[in-house]
């Protein structure tokens, strides 16, 4: 029995019953962020090295801090005559991988090295008896999941897939495909209100606090309104958009215009089309950063627009820069910078932090909104007050405009360390804070918006209430895409659920989900022919007329 290897740490017992469940077989493990899911893969790992000694273990993570993490977690757990561990990135050379390979049982790394190394024919899969995919609600398309999985099914001998995930998809088809790119033949599910979970769990206080939009801002916002239901207008016009405008269909539309154009059709309709579609999604964006973000976050995508206008990068941009309405919104939202106005979400996110230190100078927070602009400001505002030393947590890649640097991976573990340590006692994150990371337990999480990704929502809520008492508070401004967003993540979440249990009556009664998937891929085909038809005979009409006018 696995837990008999196990150093410093017994499993509950609905790690021990997911862990009998997934013996021999290939199973997909969803569990909320924080309640135990690395065990369980240990566990299993423990179960296949003594099953089939000699063999080997993969561990996948989608980033090398992730990776790392579980190979400290194997390494605190497991006796050190085990089994060899060892992380394998992009910084070891190709020879040396290969070596570490032969002489390696448990091997820790990110899909993209282990693809690139079996694309180059370093090593195959034939030893492994194990394969751990977390966070594997990326195994769709062309992520190198996939591709590893399918070398993986082929080539191994005794082969075992082991998916890691907090939240798989939202829909059935996107679960069936996961579960068709590992092979799942069972399915394990728990929630924060399971049972047998339960009881290993804190308390978790949830609040939504409704603000109302300011009469100044929901002003600046209907200028902006009125000229992308113009944009909309003329899309409908010109015969190119039958849907409705969300903004899934208008990024859609976008594809089909640019792909009609590269293949030749660059008739004046269609060019006007095109720049249309991209004036629409320019300004849909920057009602999204008035209605949900801040007021800074606003007017620093407008100046972005300017400059791109300024160094002629788009003439949809130099469009919408030029228009005297869309000049008119700059100048209002540059008297409210002047006036020291803000949305206010801002000054709620302040007095929220403010009052959680009064009660005790130990607590900890973290606050998540999608956008850099946005994480860099609540920051600031957070860093005035007395005790507060609030710390920007973003990802690599770095951001539009001088103050707007990325975090190298041994920047963001510094972060962490003195999050740790009490030194940071706020966290202001983008979504590299919701996947996977090692945060330390907090007192409360903050949404500064609600987020229509039910994903990435189970993610951010899994941050509190694991080993203490905890608060789970979501901002949301009245009558704005706030209250769109929070109805839809909820739904979707519902969904996701209902489809997971579905799925798994299936598998657990012997049915195949595959088949259906098929059946539903064909449905959406023509469903999606019957959509662009309209679309292909007025294309095709207007070449006819382009040619007859020439």
């Amino acid at each position: 029995m696995p837990d008999k290897v196990l150093k410093t740490i017994k499993p509950r017992k609905y790690q021990q019953e997911i862990y009998e469940n997934c013996k021999d077989k290939n199973c997909l493990v969803v569990l909320p962020t924080g309640i135990g899911k690395t065990l369980v893969a240990l566990m299993l790992s423990i179960y296949t090295q003594k099953k089939f000694p000699g063999t080997k273990t993969l561990f996948l993570a989608p980033t090398r801090p992730l990776a790392e993490q579980h190979l400290a977690y194997f390494k605190k757990h497991l006796p050190e005559l085990f089994a060899e561990l060892i992380l394998f990135t992009g910084k070891i050379e190709a020879e040396k991988r290969e070596e570490l390979w032969q002489n390696s049982d448990i091997i820790f790394s990110t899909p993209q090295c282990i693809a690139n190394d079996l694309k180059n024919g370093l090593y195959d899969l034939g030893e492994v008896t194990l394969l751990i995919e977390d966070e594997c609600h990326r195994c769709l398309k062309n992520y190198s999941y996939t591709y590893i999985a399918e070398k993986y099914k082929k080539q191994g001998k005794n082969p075992q897939i082991l998916g890691l995930t907090a939240s798989p998809g939202t829909d059935r088809k996107t679960i069936e495909q996961i579960a068709k790119n590992l092979g799942i033949e069972s399915i394990e599910i728990r929630t924060r209100e399971s049972e047998d979970v339960k009881e290993y769990l804190q308390e978790l206080e949830f609040e939504v606090i409704k603000l109302d939009f300011p009469i100044e801002l929901r002003e600046i916002t209907s200028i902006i309104k009125n000229l992308y239901q113009k944009k909309i207008e003329e899309l409908k016009n010109r015969k190119l958009l039958f849907e409705p405008p969300t903004k899934t269909n208008i990024l859609k539309l976008q594809g089909r215009i640019m792909g009609s154009i590269s293949s030749g059709n660059k008739n004046f309709n269609m060019l006007m089309g095109a720049s249309a579609c991209a004036q629409a999604i320019k300004l849909s964006h920057l009602i999204e950063l008035l209605e949900t973000q801040t007021v800074y976050s606003s007017i620093a995508y407008i100046k972005s627009m300017f400059e791109q206008a300024n160094q002629n990068k788009s003439k949809a941009v130099k469009n919408i820069t030029k228009n005297p309405e869309f000049n008119q919104a700059y100048v209002k939202l540059s008297e409210l910078i002047a006036k020291n106005i803000e949305h206010p979400k801002l000054n709620e996110v302040k007095n929220i932090v403010k009052n959680s230190i009064c009660e005790n100078q130990k607590n900890k927070t973290i606050v998540f909104s999608q956008y850099r602009d946005t994480v860099i400001k609540i920051s600031k505002t957070l860093n005035e007050i007395p005790g507060i030393n609030a710390k920007v947590f973003v990802g690599q890649a770095k951001g539009k405009g001088e103050n707007n640097p990325g975090l190298t991976q041994k920047e963001q573990q510094e972060i962490m360390d003195e999050f740790r340590q009490g030194k940071v006692n706020v966290i202001v994150a983008t979504s590299i804070g919701e996947e996977g990371l090692d945060i330390p337990e907090v007192n409360s999480v903050i949404f500064y918006e609600p987020i229509p990704s039910a994903i990435r929502k189970i993610q951010r809520a899994g941050r509190t209430a694991r080993l203490m008492k905890g608060k789970l508070i979501i901002l949301m401004t009245k009558e704005t895409l706030d209250e769109i967003f929070y109805y839809a993540s909820r739904a979707k979440e519902k969904r996701m659920y209902s489809s997971l249990e579905s799925i798994k009556k299936d598998l657990d009664s012997g049915k195949s989900i595959y088949e259906k998937e098929n059946q539903t891929e064909l449905k959406e085909f023509k469903k999606e022919v019957n959509n662009t038809k309209k679309q292909t005979e007025f294309i095709e009409k207007d070449k006819t007329k382009q040619k007859t006018l020439l």
